[in-house]
């Protein structure tokens, strides 16, 4: 019996997972969005992540306090100038990694 529920509760998480993302698309397959609407959009990877990031940055893990002399703060900011700068995630990622490296070793 719990093998029977175990498969209900992988087959309900994968309808949960793919009905948000399967609506949007057929709904709107057909339909033109107004241009300042698409243009909204565009934040909301930038939005997400910024929120994910931004309490890993700055605050201090076991204190829960805020601290911009962190490592992963400094770093961030010149990795973020350059994202902007190029767009280039490749490029991004590799800056972010190289100067962690050097904060790590020099701070």
């Amino acid at each position: 019996m719990a093998s029977q529920e175990f498969l209900v509760v992988i087959l309900g998480m994968g309808l949960v997972t793919y009905v948000p993302r399967w609506l949007p698309l057929v709904y709107l397959t057909k339909r033109s969005l107004p241009a300042w609407l698409i243009e909204w959009l565009d934040f909301i990877p930038a939005a997400i992540l910024s929120a994910l990031l931004l309490p890993a940055l700055v605050l201090d893990s076991p204190a829960r306090t805020l601290d911009f002399w962190r490592p992963e703060f400094i770093v961030a900011i010149p990795t973020f100038v350059f994202a902007i700068l190029t767009k280039s995630l490749g490029g991004t990622v590799i800056v972010g990694m190289v100067l962690f490296a050097l904060a790590e070793k020099f701070l």
